[in-house]
């Protein structure tokens, strides 16, 4: 059994356990891919593949097999990377959020630099969802999101904390919005899969409020502000984005019911990813900047 062996089984897996379509994105011909799994069936003396109607699904025994060689050749590839790069000085994949992409992570990159400037920093802004997603693959060594992580798979820590602003036009004619009146207002959201919408969501469920849905839904905070400045509903954003817009008087924050949209920032990596010691250090970096937000609670 060869790391080749289980990367065409893994391939088979991603592709919907169809050999002809692993067999194109390997480049390989079919009867190859077949004769690698029967190498590895044969190998273990299991079946790796039910076999129904000329079709293949994972077996029990597959799916532990599959587990495995994801953390093996997560182990692999970091070493290849790891290995490769080691005359250059080191390169780290950075992912963040599009919040913290917007507001801390170009300061966490300079203060980086300017220590190791022989580090190349690579990074990556998406939503939260899509970092972490990254993480398995070894595209990233480290994401910095805000939200929840599901993936027991994933070490998370908390490293600074903020909350969400509600914000709407100074003339908006209420301070307070009751939770029964939720559904009665224009709220202005950020995209299903980030972390400002998943926490706005999950902390209106545990105050057993109801989800609205929203009038406006942006990638772009600055669209939603805009719009809640021309009084075109209540944006929902992080505080430490537009806390300069609220004390020019330009928006004014609102609230629901009491409620404190309370997040953290997090650090995640893949529990079986040993971090190089460039990525620790750029670690460090984050861990120390970590300050409560200006203001924090109303």
């Amino acid at each position: 059994m060869t790391i080749r062996h289980m990367k065409i089984f893994k391939t088979v897996c991603e592709s919907n356990c169809n050999m002809t379509k692993a067999a194109e994105r390997l480049g390989m011909t079919q009867p190859a891919v077949s004769l690698a799994i029967s190498e590895l069936e044969n190998y273990y003396g299991v079946r790796l593949f039910d076999r129904i109607s000329r079709r293949l699904y994972l077996s029990e025994a597959g799916r532990m097999f599959l587990e495995y060689s994801d953390s093996i050749s997560l182990k692999f590839d970091d070493m290849e990377n790891r290995i490769r790069s080691w005359e250059s000085k080191g390169i780290i994949k950075i992912g963040a959020s599009i919040s913290i992409g917007s507001m801390l992570l170009p300061g966490f990159v300079k203060r980086y630099n300017n220590v190791y400037p022989y580090v190349t920093v690579k990074v990556k802004i998406d939503r939260s969802d899509e970092l972490l997603n990254k993480l398995p693959e070894n595209k990233l060594d480290l994401a910095l999101i805000e939200g929840i992580v599901h993936d027991q798979n994933l070490y998370c820590e908390d490293f600074m904390e903020d909350r969400l602003a509600l914000v709407a036009s100074c003339d908006y004619p209420a301070d307070v919005i009751d939770a029964k009146d939720i559904y009665s207002v224009n709220f202005l959201l950020r995209e299903k899969g980030s972390g400002t919408r998943e926490v706005f969501e999950s902390t209106l469920t545990a105050n057993s409020c109801p989800l609205p849905e929203p009038t406006w839904e942006s990638l772009s905070t600055a669209a939603l502000v805009n719009a809640s400045e021309m009084g075109l509903g209540v944006a929902v954003v992080p505080y430490r984005m537009v806390s300069g817009r609220i004390k020019a008087g330009d928006v004014k924050e609102v609230s629901i019911g009491g409620i404190s949209f309370i997040r953290k920032y997090k650090i995640v990596y893949h529990k079986d990813k040993e971090l190089s010691s460039a990525a620790l250090n750029f670690l460090e970096i984050c861990r120390n900047s970590g300050k409560p937000a200006e203001n924090f609670i109303n």
